[in-house]
């Protein structure tokens, strides 16, 4: 049997005591996901993070997915981990942890979607259940098409396509009710953050 492998010492992380704190509560590959952030910072003083995990259902297999997101004064570091099987006989479980820096002055959008409980009561705060942070800085488009139409009701002819192209480079959705009210609220306040420097 092989030995338990020992968790890493505050005294170890690069990273600040909150940020490192929220990695290790979210219980997924700790130890590699702060060295592999931390390297990508490198001495970087972080303003906000957001560390969100979600899980999904592969035939039945359960996959962990985890995703980090710091600011700093000039760049937005991105770090993602992933549950693999790899390819070799035997299907040893790995981990793929990807990072990837983006500066500041390239991201071009912050789209939160808010989800207000009966909003007929909302009596301010933006105490939602639920948002959808939505980050765009031009790696990925997402095209949107629909038939295009003349007005007419009566008109059958063909008019082609129309649509959108919205930059949808990473979408995460937080819930109060299933990662806290503490979640939520971080995620907010990142956003706010990373939207007062766009465009400096």
């Amino acid at each position: 049997m092989k030995p338990m492998a020992r968790s890493r010492s505050r005294s170890a992380s690069r990273l600040p005591e909150d940020l490192r704190r929220d990695i290790e509560t979210a219980g997924y590959l700790p130890a590699v996901v702060d060295d592999v952030v931390a390297s990508a910072l490198g001495d970087e003083p972080v303003l906000a993070h957001v560390v969100h995990q979600e899980m999904t259902f592969d035939a039945e297999t359960v996959r962990r997915h985890l995703t980090v997101l710091v600011l700093t004064d000039f760049r937005l570091v991105i770090g993602h981990a992933d549950d693999h099987e790899s390819a070799e006989p035997g299907h040893q479980h790995v981990a793929t942890v990807t990072t990837e820096v983006v500066p500041l002055r390239v991201v071009r959008g912050v789209m939160l979607t808010h989800v207000i409980p009966e909003p007929d009561r909302y009596a301010g705060g933006l105490a939602g259940r639920a948002v959808t942070l939505t980050l765009g800085w031009g790696s990925v488009s997402r095209l949107d098409l629909v038939p295009a139409s003349c007005g007419d009701p009566q008109c059958e002819g063909d008019h082609g396509y129309e649509g959108t192209v919205a930059g949808d480079d990473i979408s995460l959705r937080i819930a109060a009710d299933s990662e806290g009210e503490d979640a939520l609220s971080g995620a907010l306040r990142f956003a706010e953050k990373l939207s007062a420097r766009l465009g400096r």
